[in-house]
């Protein structure tokens, strides 16, 4: 039902009477009367009671768009909506336009900002060889004031990265040309603070994106990837110019499967073949050369260059290692600080924390203790889970699409190759990070020459490639369940596994009891391809009740993480929880959170989607059934 209103009217007295902490938000730390009149135009009154409901009924008021006279017409049916549906659909014809950015005339100005570093001037680096782009963006930035275009050199190296440090950009990505004329390939940003192209993120929005039928988004995401490999010589950490010696987890393979399988009717295989020949160039450069991220055991392992502290950091976040490697008990912090940035001060056991640091942020899982001061050391389950991936998504697509040869410098390659050094890294899996006592698999530490047993959500990766066999995924059931699983969904660690850590350590964001949409939907996915189709459904149905419940208590927020033990946004942790500043209306929600709530309710039976908007306790189901 439509209803026509006076918009500035109506939303000065709801905030008045309902917004009593100021925040532009209705949540139920509200102190109001939970109860509204609406009055029309035409004189009649509409009530709208409860905090979800009014909450609506402001993001609604703020989506509305005014004519003339100040009027704007909003539906009761869709402040009324059940939750689940409100939340999907906001998050596909609302959200992904929101997080969706381009590096055009109308979006550089905003990319190029970065609420992570306190700068004056804005940069962006445009790859060496790629002149066409330096002309493309020499004229969409000739009207905007304070750009600097730079070109970077032929060869980045990690001392170039450091030299610059002081000089952030954003890095250009890829082009297309329609009519003749060059356009920015749009793409997605995580949300909140993050106003970049993330690495793995993308891969989780993409779900998100083929799910909701966002082809154009969806090719543009991949596009870009194939632009950063072939331009910076890997997926990034993220395209500024800080991160230029970081990649991220390797799921390259994984979008361009998905997205072809779905849209092979309307791609050509030319498009394929592009993306092939990048992931081969990336699988041979970026994981497979041996004393970088190929480690000594035939294994994979993070392992990010980089000169000193990272760039992107907020203040102070150093300050509790820095104290333990600063010997002067007169020099501050602070001081410490400058002069090992400086190189006034050589510690080589800072150095190598620094690259340990730089690995992990390259995991992807930045930060947690599983990886702390040993990441590049480590030859990881979830790494190796990942490259075994590449491997067989290459040898599917070459058998199912060209006709089981794939040359490539020269060199062809036959689907039974990829088959054959997925069978190896399966062996070397089951030789290094497969522990027999325990049935499950753990990160394999090269120095200490054995396994870490750190119990971690990435323990179930396995069952997600298809790389165990129907016992052993059993038994990383029986066996890590227990100590993950929570009313809410997986923590990142279990507690047990933080023993050591030292009580006035600082907390770590994933570890327990810290639950992140990543982990939920390859545990889903894996718990699914061996039969465990009851399971997956009660973990979905937990996460997205978590979910549904504080959007409906908390304006319609959707943030980057959740305290999967108490089921709550509020957390007190490092970088706090981005996606949850916001006013009126979610600014995008965030990307993999949104991803993960539209492959959820893909997933759940309708029974429980009925269940799920009626917010039935997980408990009161679960408790019930797993009795």
């Amino acid at each position: 039902m439509l209803i026509k209103i006076y918009k500035k009217d109506v939303l000065h007295s709801l905030l008045q009477q309902e917004d009593t902490d100021k925040d532009k938000k209705i949540t139920i730390d509200d102190q109001g009367p939970k109860e509204f009149k609406i009055h029309t135009i035409s004189n009649e009154v509409y009530t709208i009671r409860g905090t979800y409901h009014l909450s609506n009924l402001l993001q609604e008021l703020e989506l509305a768009k005014e004519n003339q006279e100040g009027i704007i017409e909003i539906s009761l049916t869709e402040i009324k909506q059940q939750p689940s549906i409100r939340i999907s659909k906001m998050i596909k014809e609302h959200y992904w336009d929101r997080l969706t950015r381009k590096l055009d005339r109308s979006g550089i100005e905003k990319i190029l900002s970065d609420d992570k570093r306190d700068i004056k001037e804005k940069r962006l680096y445009v790859p060496f060889y790629d002149k066409e782009a330096y002309s493309y963006y020499q004229e969409v930035t000739k009207e905007i004031d304070h750009i600097i275009l730079e070109t970077l050199p032929e060869k980045i190296t990690p001392e170039f990265v450091r030299s610059i440090n002081d000089k952030p950009g954003i890095l250009g990505l890829a082009l297309t040309t329609t009519n003749h004329k060059k356009e920015a390939v749009p793409f997605l940003v995580p949300g909140g603070r993050f106003n970049e192209m993330y690495g793995w993120d993308s891969y989780f929005i993409n779900i998100g994106l083929l799910l909701d039928a966002r082809k154009e988004l969806s090719k543009g995401m991949i596009d870009n990837f194939t632009y950063q490999i072939k331009n910076y010589g890997k997926i990034l950490n993220a395209n500024r110019s800080y991160y230029l010696t970081r990649t991220q987890p390797p799921f390259y393979t994984s979008m361009v499967v998905e997205y072809y399988e779905k849209y092979r009717d309307q791609t050509p295989i030319s498009w394929l073949e592009e993306c092939v020949r990048t992931a081969i160039y990336e699988y041979e450069t970026v994981w497979m050369q041996s004393g970088k991220r190929l480690a000594s055991n035939g294994l994979n392992r993070f392992y990010a260059e980089g000169i000193g502290i990272t760039a992107e950091v907020e203040e102070g976040h150093y300050d509790y290692i820095l104290h333990k490697y600063k010997n002067n008990d007169s020099q501050s912090i602070e001081e410490f600080r400058k002069k090992y940035l400086q190189r006034e001060i050589d510690s080589e056991e800072l150095d190598q924390y620094f690259l340990h640091d730089r690995s992990v942020r390259e995991s992807g899982h930045d930060t947690t203790y599983r990886l702390e001061g040993i990441c590049a050391d480590l030859t990881t389950v979830d790494l190796n889970t990942l490259v075994y991936k590449y491997e067989k998504d290459l040898a599917y697509i070459i058998k199912n699409f060209f006709n089981n040869v794939f040359v490539y410098e020269d060199r062809k390659l036959r689907s039974e190759y990829w088959d054959d050094v997925a069978s190896k890294r399966i062996a070397l899996m089951n030789q290094y990070l497969w522990d027999e006592e325990t049935g499950s698999y753990f990160d394999y530490n090269l120095l200490e020459k054995k396994k870490t047993h750190f119990e971690s959500a990435t323990g179930f990766y396995p069952l997600w490639a298809k790389i165990c066999t129907a016992d052993q995924a059993k038994s990383i059931i029986a066996y890590l369940l227990p100590k993950l699983k929570y009313k809410f969904g997986i923590t990142g660690s279990s507690k047990a596994s933080l023993h050591d850590v030292p009580e006035d350590a600082p907390q770590r964001q994933w570890d327990y009891p810290f639950g992140w949409a990543p982990h939920q939907m390859i545990i889903w996915k894996g718990l699914l391809n061996y039969g465990y189709q009851d399971l997956a459904e009660e973990l979905i149905y937990r996460w997205l009740w978590m979910i549904t419940k504080n959007a409906a208590d908390y304006n319609g927020i959707i943030p980057e993480k959740f305290d999967v033990v108490n089921g709550t946004y509020k957390v007190n942790v490092e970088y706090g929880n981005v996606g949850s500043d916001f006013k009126y209306v979610p600014d995008g929600g965030f990307g993999w959170m949104n991803a993960s709530y539209q492959l959820g309710l893909s997933l759940l039976p309708i029974e429980y989607k009925y269940k799920l908007n009626q917010l039935v306790d997980p408990d009161e189901i679960f408790s019930k059934i797993n009795n």
